[in-house]
């Protein structure tokens, strides 16, 4: 009988898909022999292993892409925030000159009721001139007096005709021009003038308001020395010497 081409001392070798079919066969062999290690009434563990992570490529165009998109925002947001703080910058802008322009429109009105108002009343004052006889004084020495008295009479100062013209024919005999180039005044360089022969300094601290500052004038030459007579002797009457 032959012998198994195997068992032969000097057997050929092995083909191809010999080597393929004995290893598949040594492989079967190990499964089996393996699954009869494990005890049957052992349980069986499964473990599942991280799948390997794969490697991500990263470029720098992106990074430089996403920084350039940040930068952006933030340069957008920047001018925005410029904008609305320009705008509220004007509409306070805006709110002054209103106030401002409503202040001065206020003043002007005002300006303009005051201004009516003294137009009204200087109108009603000079009704009231107008309504009111003026009365007249003759340009002489009667006439000065009339007007002297009723000047003393609103100021509260003493005096009668009588006493006024007898000491202004004394003094000056009626001439308003009358200066007194002799006397201890005249000497000191303050001669004495006028009607009631004042001297200037007299005639300037009791000079009364509403006549003229001017010590020839009649009419204010009598009155302020009225009212220095009624200072210092209680009326021009009680004078009757220099005084």
């Amino acid at each position: 009988m032959p012998k198994n081409i195997l068992t032969r001392g000097h057997s050929r070798a092995l083909t191809r898909h010999h080597r393929i079919a004995a290893a598949g066969v040594a492989a079967l062999g190990a499964a089996a022999i393996g699954f009869s290690a494990i005890p049957s009434n052992a349980s069986t563990t499964t473990t599942e292993v991280a799948a390997p992570t794969a490697k991500v490529a990263y470029s720098t165009e992106q990074i430089a892409d996403v920084h350039a998109g940040v930068t952006d925002q933030l340069a957008g947001a920047s001018v925005k925030a410029e904008q609305i703080a320009a705008k509220k910058q004007a509409a306070a802008e805006a709110t002054a000159k209103k106030e401002a322009a409503a202040a001065a429109a206020k003043a002007k009105a005002e300006k303009a009721r005051q201004a009516e108002e003294a137009a009204s009343r200087a109108a009603e004052r000079a009704e009231v001139k107008k309504a009111a006889p003026q009365k007249s004084y003759g340009n002489t020495l009667d006439g000065w007096i009339r007007e002297s008295l009723a000047i003393m009479k609103k100021h509260g100062i003493p005096g009668s005709y009588e006493g006024i013209h007898r000491n202004v024919m004394r003094e000056s005999s009626g001439n308003p021009k009358a200066i007194n180039l002799w006397d201890i005044n005249a000497q000191n360089g303050i001669p004495s003038k006028g009607l009631l022969q004042v001297i200037p300094p007299t005639f300037e601290a009791y000079h009364v308001p509403g006549t003229p500052k001017n010590i020839y004038d009649p009419v204010a030459n009598i009155t302020a020395a009225c009212n220095y007579a009624a200072d210092k002797y209680g009326t021009m009457d009680n004078v009757d010497s220099a005084y």
